[in-house]
């Protein structure tokens, strides 16, 4: 250390006194400033490297610092920012040790095989953790590690240790509790947790054999230990109508109740529309508009208009004012920030906001006058957005159209359908023209469309599944979209020059390797795509896809090529949308059902009414990275929770077909089998184990098994016939049986 510090001196510093400074009281509560919190760093530092120290853990620090317990949390506050730094290390017993630089805080992600990986925020490839390198940590925890081998070369991958747990990311589980005379476990549903959790006797809230419950985590254990628990609720029999549902829910911890106070303020803000509240609004309400949604939609959000003037188009997409009931800072909003998001399962709709609103005031229902934010377009016949207006509105939807009726019209030109909506046709055939004018433009410039198979799992009243039928995207679907997509980058270009705080939406150019692993494969299928310096243009990819359209392996390279891109997410700097070929893009058009987009809807009303003053502009600046983060973080568990859900439900499906055939394409190759597709979207694994008549061989590089003896090939994209082995509705995985 190239100073000494005294103790008393050092006792003095989470006061924030140092030698000759008056005494002054400082609180987590009111902040400590960037130069008070980088100085205290700076000491806790030198305190840490001084001959005079030995680890010590946070509680042992306060003390030895007399720390006021309420400075307690700036204490914890400088300590983490120190460990996130790497400036500062805890040992496997939580004590304080100089970091050593080789050292980076990650998220684990376990696997039911011991092993685990490690994410960590700016890298591209995750570190991989052998079973004897996990340190006891749990899937999802925050942990630090030690790098290995940091370097993927010769085709040894990334490979680090765990050295402490800072933070545990799971701290309840779900599963099925298993009783004995004395005790009971919890077989988790979680299969990437490889142990069963144990419950004393007392501790076991009269749950019964086979029931599922939700364990509160109260000892992690050790290696040799396993973990322990106490049940806080019990689900139901797991064999009961919609408790396999309810599991997930509980799994992922999604809110299903909203609190009695968000209940009462929103059911405050849904009465009848007060007259005060179209003051100084764009009065739209004799403009011809329609919603056009799904036939159970019951949240309709968005409704669009069209007139054409010579080659001008005049489209209006008018999007609920949402904002105006929800309103910053109260109980409402800060539960929509919490939610981030709806959640659409297979067998219900976790919803963002309360339906009172959601269905109510916020809902643009046929004929009843609804506050919007509309964004007015005028475009021309290259789909070029020639001039535009943001404005608050009030509008009145003319007719309730569904996707089905709306492509009947300008797809078939269905005759009973058009007379039936006679006076609407007109508006919907010059819609039409504009929409595949903006998809044209859009394909010109790159933008990407990956069209994947989808399905609708349909369900009996008890929440068994009786079909699943692939949902196709028709023209009507296709010109909402082409709307959407169009006001969300006129609104994101319009406020990225404006030079405002604002909410985008990004999607990153796709990471090298992944790109040339992509090139290499598609080679041997026939196919190519040209990069430049290593990177590729959007175009490369929507051209790659054209070529494939109506071939065999349509949906296999759709598939690849999308497994190659990053996740876009929500970021508060204006980086672009590769996937969509543009420079500004955001989420404007759903604020019932994703928070960014109302967040987003209040920074345009205080622009429009010229409120947004430089303390506004501070504040946006300050609350809307950690927004961005979060709701990227919320889109992300509840896509994870929706997928769960589906999976279930089609694994249940295939249980009550074990035994028969079905025709598929193989949709993935591990060392361990091949994954097979079916046309209704379902996918199962093709072991290794069960081809018992030769010995494969995996080829990682060229994604395909060959046979040593028979020669035979598993490749990507190859057409297979199949029969269902057998299901595991715990692990959630259907086997398949190779058929010659």
């Amino acid at each position: 250390m190239s100073k000494k510090y005294t103790e008393d001196e050092l006792k003095k510093f989470m006061a924030g006194k140092s030698s000759g400074e008056e005494e002054r009281e400082d609180s987590v509560s009111s902040l400590m400033s960037e130069e008070e919190k980088e100085r205290r760093k700076e000491m806790l530092c030198k305190l840490v490297e001084d001959d005079i120290y030995v680890p010590m853990k946070e509680k042992e620090l306060a003390a030895f610092l007399q720390v006021k317990k309420e400075d307690r949390d700036a204490l914890r506050l400088v300590l983490d920012e120190l460990v996130l730094e790497g400036k500062l290390e805890l040992t496997p017993k939580r004590k304080y040790v100089k970091g050593s630089g080789a050292v980076m805080l990650g998220t684990f992600i376990s696997n039911a095989k011991g092993f685990g990986f490690v994410r960590v925020d700016g890298q591209e490839e995750d570190y991989f953790i052998s079973p004897d390198h996990t340190g006891g940590a749990f899937d999802k925890d925050t942990v630090q590690i030690h790098v290995l081998v940091p370097n993927a070369r010769a085709g040894r991958r990334k490979e680090a240790e765990v050295v402490s747990i800072v933070s545990r990311g799971i701290t309840q589980v779900v599963g099925l509790f298993q009783k004995s005379r004395n005790f009971g476990f919890v077989v988790p549903d979680n299969t990437k947790l490889d142990c069963d959790i144990f419950v004393s006797k007392n501790k076991c809230m009269d749950a019964k054999e086979g029931d599922k419950v939700v364990v509160k985590i109260t000892d992690y254990g050790t290696a040799d230990k396993n973990p322990e628990g106490e049940v806080i609720e019990v689900l139901g029999d797991a064999d009961a109508a919609g408790v396999d549902v309810l599991s997930i829910i509980r799994e992922y911890e999604l809110p299903l109740e909203f609190e009695k106070e968000v209940e009462k303020q929103a059911a405050l803000s849904a009465k009848e529309l007060p007259e005060e509240h179209l003051e100084g609004r764009k009065d739209l309400r004799d403009m011809l508009m329609v919603t056009i949604d799904g036939e159970d939609a019951k949240d309709l959000d968005d409704a669009v208009s069209l007139s054409k003037e010579g080659d001008i188009y005049h489209l209006g997409v008018h999007i609920a004012d949402v904002s105006n009931y929800v309103r910053e800072k109260t109980a409402l909003d800060k539960e929509a920030l919490k939610r981030g998001t709806s959640v659409y399962l297979v067998d219900r709709v976790i919803p963002m906001l309360p339906r009172v609103l959601s269905n109510g005031m916020c809902s643009l229902n046929e004929g009843e006058d609804r506050l919007a934010l509309s964004c007015l377009m005028d475009i021309d016949k290259h789909g070029k957005v020639v001039s535009y207006e943001i404005a608050e509105s009030v509008i009145r939807s003319k007719r309730r159209m569904t996707y089905t009726a709306v492509n009947k019209i300008i797809t078939d030109h269905d005759p009973e359908t058009m007379e039936q909506y006679k006076e609407l046709v007109p508006m919907f055939l010059e819609m039409k023209e504009c929409a595949d004018i903006l998809r044209a433009n859009r394909k010109k410039r790159g933008s990407i469309d990956f069209d994947l198979p989808e399905c609708k799992i349909i369900l009996d009243k008890d929440g068994k599944p009786v079909d699943i039928k692939p949902y196709e995207r028709n023209a009507a679907t296709m010109l909402i979209e082409d709307f959407m997509l169009a006001a969300n980058e006129t609104i994101a270009e319009n406020f990225y020059w404006q030079e405002t705080p604002f909410v985008y939406r990004t999607h990153d150019n796709p990471d090298p390797d992944k790109i040339q692993q992509l090139s290499t494969f598609i080679g041997n299928l026939g196919y190519g795509i040209k990069t430049k310096q290593k990177e590729v243009h959007p175009k490369e990819i929507q051209q790659l896809l054209a070529k494939t359209v109506g071939t065999e392996e349509e949906a296999l390279i759709s598939r690849l090529a999308l497994r190659s891109m990053k996740q876009a997410k929500y970021s508060t700097e204006c980086t672009g949308h590769f996937g969509l070929a543009c420079t500004y893009y955001c989420h404007f058009t759903s604020p019932i059902r994703r928070y960014p987009d109302l967040q987003i809807h209040r920074i345009i009303k205080e622009y429009l009414h010229g409120s947004l003053t430089d303390d506004r502009l501070k504040h946006y600046e300050k609350i809307l990275p950690e927004v961005a983060t979060h709701s990227s973080q919320t889109e992300r568990k509840a896509a994870d929770a929706e997928r769960e859900s589906d999976k279930l439900k089609k694994v249940m499906y295939m249980t009550e077909r074990i035994g028969e055939e079905f025709d598929g394409v193989i949709s993935g190759i591990t060392g361990w089998g091949a994954y097979v597709e079916l046309p209704n979207t379902v996918e199962g694994l093709i072991p290794v184990s069960s081809l018992i008549d030769d010995y494969y061989l995996y080829e990682e590089k060229y994604q395909r098994l060959i046979g040593e003896r028979n020669g035979r090939v598993l490749e990507l994209g190859k057409s297979v016939r199949v029969k269902v082995r057998s299901t595991d509705l715990h692990a959630r995985t259907i086997d398949f049986e190779l058929i010659d």
